[in-house]
């Protein structure tokens, strides 16, 4: 057994048989992470899709800081505090037109499930049969029951099926095919009984950085709308910037009805989720008959302090030229991806905003596919975080990454690749 046996945690999507054991991090700044043996590591997926601006972003700290020594936490059921109400009104200012309601959680997971439940609970309240959900093949929307059953089923949930229920799947819509995706949403639209369809706006992530164009997803919500379906926008891991734009939702045009964000909400230094309805969803909702009331809450429904790591986030994003930066790391990823367009043990090399992704052709493709760990060994070798899906590698680093950091990147992608094939030819 080479996993770790002495820790009594339990790591998330880590199977300590195999693994080895956790690295202790004591540090971090910027785009780097300082272990406790004094090694340094370029964090070249954000820890996770979550920091944006990178980590220990002094404004952010400082908020934390501040708002800690003043008010730490108060229910939210009845009470109310300045950062929850200056967030949310931050938020309005800043997400599409339409969208007039916030309601805060505290994970990507609970984000998307508030919003499935806000769906069925708009046509429940108004005494309309709609209960389907429709959601893309290769979908990723958490791990929670309700987000697990809107995902694509598989490795990740294949023990938990009993609990899940029946969602209908909507073709991904492949580049010059997408009109096989219009019409299979068309034609489960027209049972009438369809509540709501929810996608990751342009790129599906956890299955395989999956990228697809702003029209396609125009296309899917102006048909859900025909026939008075809603349609959810999961921005959870798309929002803030990552695609090029604060949200990805604003390259296609229509205004989501439900939005989800988290990770990057508060510049990824501390929890938080929120999720942004239209007043006709809130309406739905709002009614003398207490049987109406919307069921949903967290005993740390909008913490203070994490409120007010959101609102220094906003801030950063208001006062500093987080664009450029996110423009100038598109171009130095599109420059690093063009030069390895000539290697053929890479397919399928592409990007979005600042989000690079490619594939390496093994024979066993996916998710458990053995190359993606022994990359991400190599890497973390020569001072890279990597996490491959699989046989899938993609680079999504805060946004402040350096020139020469990025390209330290790229030699663990291409030494690991070597590295990792030659380990299994072996």
């Amino acid at each position: 057994m080479t996993g770790n046996s002495t820790s009594p945690v339990w790591h998330p999507f880590t199977q300590h048989a195999t693994a080895p054991a956790p690295i202790k991090v004591a540090h971090a700044e910027g785009a780097r992470l300082w272990t406790t043996d004094h090694d340094i590591i370029i964090d070249a997926i954000s820890s996770w899709w979550v920091v944006t601006h990178g980590h220990g972003h002094r404004k952010i700290m400082a908020a934390i800081k501040d708002q800690a020594d003043r008010l730490d936490q108060v229910i939210f059921a009845g009470f109310t505090h300045e950062p929850a109400e200056a967030l949310a009104r931050e938020l309005i200012e800043l997400v599409p037109p339409g969208l007039t309601r916030v309601f805060y959680s505290d994970s990507g997971s609970t984000a998307v499930e508030v919003a499935l439940k806000m769906a069925l609970g708009t046509f429940h309240n108004r005494g309309e049969k709609r209960t389907r959900i429709l959601s893309l093949e290769h979908g990723y929307h958490g791990d929670t029951i309700g987000t697990m059953a809107a995902g694509a089923r598989g490795v990740f949930n294949a023990a938990y099926a009993p609990l899940l229920y029946d969602v209908t799947r909507i073709p991904f819509p492949v580049a010059g095919q997408e009109q096989t995706t219009f019409d299979a949403i068309d034609a489960a639209c027209r049972t009438g009984d369809v509540a709501a369809m929810i996608v990751e706006p342009l790129i599906l992530g956890a299955g395989g950085m999956l990228m697809y164009a702003p029209t396609a997803l125009a296309e899917m919500a102006r048909i859900v709308r025909h026939y008075g379906a809603l349609f959810i926008a999961d921005e959870v891991m798309t929002g803030w910037g990552r695609t090029g734009t604060l949200f990805a939702s604003e390259q296609a045009g229509p205004v989501p009805d439900l939005l989800c964000l988290a990770k990057g909400l508060t510049g990824g230094a501390i929890p938080l989720a929120a999720t942004l309805a239209t007043e006709e969803i809130f309406d739905a909702h709002f009614s003398e008959d207490r049987s109406k009331t919307f069921f949903h809450s967290s005993s740390y429904t909008a913490n203070p302090i994490a409120c007010a790591a959101a609102l220094a986030n906003v801030k950063v994003w208001r006062q500093e030229p987080v664009l450029a930066r996110i423009k100038t790391l598109t171009e130095m990823q599109r420059r690093r991806l063009a030069a390895l367009g000539t290697d053929n043990r890479f397919r399928n090399i592409r990007q979005l905003g600042t989000i690079a992704a490619l594939d390496i052709d093994v024979p066993d493709g996916g998710y458990l596919a053995r190359i993606g760990p022994a990359l991400q060994r190599h890497a973390l070798s020569m001072g890279v975080l990597l996490r491959p899906l699989g046989n899938t590698v993609y680079v999504m680093p805060p946004y402040c990454i350096s020139s020469d950091d990025l390209d330290q990147v790229y030699r663990a992608i291409v030494a690991g690749e070597a590295f990792a094939r030659a380990g299994a030819a072996s």
